[in-house]
């Protein structure tokens, strides 16, 4: 079992920035990848970025050049960051961390990501 933990969401104002955590705990080991998706309101669930057990990252293309994603393995844990900067309107949404191993996904409890205009 995977256990997934986040936090770093909250309100922020158009042009500003915030960090996402997700940390992995339990059954670490052969995890394949971990990733950030997030769903508004009335929209599917999307993927935002990702990053595999060998440091290769993607994101969708509406995030590029601002989202950056990174991992660090410390303690037995590994914890997922993703940086968001120049935030706009449209990236409100709740975002999930998602961590995939074994052909099995593991869904953290979703933190809610703001940002006015």
């Amino acid at each position: 079992q995977v256990q997934l933990v986040e936090s770093g969401g909250g309100l922020v104002q158009a042009g500003g920035s915030l960090r996402l955590s997700c940390t992995a705990s339990g059954s670490i080991f052969s995890i394949n990848a971990m990733g950030w998706y997030r769903q508004a309101p009335g929209k599917q669930r999307e993927l935002v970025a990702n990053i595999t057990s060998g440091g290769n990252t993607s994101y969708v293309d509406s995030v590029k050049g601002r989202f950056t994603i990174s991992r660090v393995y410390a303690q037995a844990k590994i914890t997922v960051y993703l940086q968001m900067n120049s935030l706009k309107p449209e990236d409100t949404a709740v975002y999930y961390c998602l961590a995939e191993r074994r052909g099995y996904y593991y869904w953290g409890q979703g933190t809610q990501v703001a940002v006015s205009s």
